[in-house]
């Protein structure tokens, strides 16, 4: 143990093994935060809820911070409600008991592009009779487009881009186009300035009451953009770094231990035991793991969970069993290995005590490096469709990029994110095991 602190301490001469801790220490201080601040069971419901949880983000933009490469900013999405700046409400009671509520929601509008669409939410109670609701766009021109007249019952939901009549009183345009357009431009070109929203809701009961929100969707939203069905990418992204740690560790520390394992065995029993560890392994060299893997989540079950114990049992006997025998067997004619039979020493104790943590110091190389190997995996799993279908892993984020033909569309963002912090992972994990290989493999660190 000693001799193993001693040469974790020559990390600090090499600069490689410093980058690659610091990027391997960030990633897993980051995915301890990302489970803390948002609980599993809550990031697969926020998830799998789809447009239900993300109906109010615009679909398929990229995340915000491209703005800062760009010379005319696009349009961010913003909430408008009643107590926010720029929204006025006004309440009158007539004689005959009705209620009519003004409300005015101001906004400044100051992009060249135009938004992807806007949004009404309307929420009312009522006995018998549903409030009636009149509303009115402003341009920063003062020219007036009326935007409808109609019953909102208990709950409405109102997206200009959808309403047909009013996309014929546009010429045609699409809504989200049409009210912000210059009518004297020839081309698509955006009245910038102050526009308001003016509605008249009429109630016909005395406790009836009506909540307007209204929701401009932009063509930019968050920090990592959107996707097809409106869900904001920063979930994955964030998630996706404990799930590829999780995945990664468990798989490389499953298989070493367990391959280091069968190895000492092997060499220190000999003969039908040896021979029977050797002719498994040979047999499972030549077995087809990722075509094992694919059957197993196209046939049985695509859960992380089976696919990491059947990583684990197809990945404990290949060449590394080999390579550890050959050293066991070095090993195994010590004098320390010969006295420790003198003095009476169990065959289990002179495995788990003398034998394995001999070569403990050329696991740790091997286990990091093996780390981004575990990562990729499943990440490749999750493109090919065999991964697991409820978690937001960068792999499944990459899957939903292709399928939606991201790179054909300009959705650039939708792959480069996961695929550069799977960069990121293996580069870190890599240049730490390769640094540490140096240190622990004598032979190594003159090179």
């Amino acid at each position: 143990m000693k001799q193993l602190l001693n040469s974790l301490k020559e990390i600090r001469k090499y600069p490689a093994a410093i980058f690659g801790l610091m990027i391997v220490s960030a990633l897993v201080i980051f995915a301890i935060v990302v489970v803390i601040t948002i609980p599993y069971q809550e990031a697969i419901n926020m998830w799998r809820g789809g447009e239900s949880i993300y109906g109010r983000n615009p679909r398929n933009v990229p995340p915000k911070w491209v703005n800062w490469f760009r010379e005319e900013e696009l349009p961010e999405s913003f909430e408008l409600i009643e107590g926010d700046e720029g929204v006025t409400s006004e309440v009158k009671t007539t004689e005959g008991g009705t209620n009519i509520k003004t409300l005015t929601f101001e906004f400044d509008y100051n992009y060249a592009a135009f938004p992807q669409d806007i949004v009404f939410y309307f929420r009312s109670n009522f006995d018998e009779k549903e409030p009636f609701v009149s509303m009115t766009w402003v341009t920063p021109d003062e020219r007036e487009i009326r935007l409808g007249n109609f019953g909102t019952g208990p709950t409405l939901t109102f997206p200009v881009s959808q309403d047909d009549q009013l996309k014929k009183k546009l010429d045609d345009l699409a809504a989200n186009v049409g009210l912000f357009k210059d009518p004297e431009s020839e081309v698509d070109e955006v009245v910038q300035g102050t526009y308001q929203v003016n509605i008249e809701a009429i109630t016909f009961e005395p406790d009836s009451e009506i909540n307007v929100e209204m929701v401009l969707l932009g063509q930019v939203h968050g920090w990592a953009g959107t996707d097809h069905l409106r869900r904001d990418l920063t979930l994955p992204i964030m998630w996706g770094a404990p799930i590829a740690l999780t995945f990664g560790l468990l798989a490389a520390l499953g298989t070493s231990i367990t391959t280091m394992t069968f190895a000492a065995i092997g060499a220190w029993y000999g003969g039908v035991v040896d021979g029977l560890i050797q002719r498994i392994t040979e047999i499972n060299l030549v077995l087809p793991f990722l075509s094992i893997l694919i059957m197993v989540g196209t046939f049985y079950s695509r859960s992380i969970w089976t696919i990491l114990g059947v990583t684990i049992a197809l990945s404990i006997f290949t060449g590394g069993i080999k390579q550890y025998r050959a050293i066991f067997m070095q090993v195994k004619e010590s004098t320390y290995i010969e006295a420790a039979q003198a003095y009476g020493a169990k065959d289990g104790r002179i495995i788990f005590r003398y034998l394995i943590p001999r070569i403990i110091p050329l696991l740790i190389p091997g286990l990091i490096s093996a780390v981004p190997a575990f990562v990729f995996l499943e990440a490749s799993l999750a493109l090919l469709g065999i991964g697991d279908p409820v978690l937001p892993t960068w792999g499944k984020t990459i899957n939903d990029a292709y399928q939606n033909a991201a790179l054909y569309r300009g959705w650039y963002y939708w792959i480069l994110e996961p695929a550069v912090l799977l960069m990121i992972t293996g580069l870190g994990f890599a240049m730490l095991g390769f640094s540490l290989d140096r240190i622990f493999n004598p032979r190594l660190r003159g090179l």
